[in-house]
């Protein structure tokens, strides 16, 4: 930039000096920052991501959790079937041949 540029006396030149210095520290700091925002931004998407990764699997237990619901109340009206059939007939109740 031209307001860093060395011109005058050797207090103008210690001046440029250092704000050349400041600058281009500056500059590097901005650079940082830009890659720091980067990765953040590249973080915040693999969160997202692994947000939506966990709600399907928390999705897929809850199915899981309600078709063993309906196994287990099918079962209970199959007991309840067999029971009725061994009342209705005391003299042959129910044995499961193997």
């Amino acid at each position: 930039p031209p307001y860093l540029q060395q011109k005058g006396n050797a207090s103008t030149n210690m001046f440029a000096g250092n704000a050349q210095c400041i600058y281009k520290i500056l500059k590097k700091i901005q650079a940082d920052v830009s890659e720091f925002r980067h990765g953040q931004q590249s973080i915040r998407q693999e969160l997202i991501s692994m947000r939506g990764h966990m709600l399907s699997m928390q999705n897929d237990v809850h199915n899981i959790y309600l078709r063993f619901d309906r196994h287990d109340e099918r079962l209970e009206r199959i007991e309840r079937r067999l029971e009725h059939r061994e009342m209705a007939e005391p003299h042959a109740p129910f044995e499961h041949n193997r």
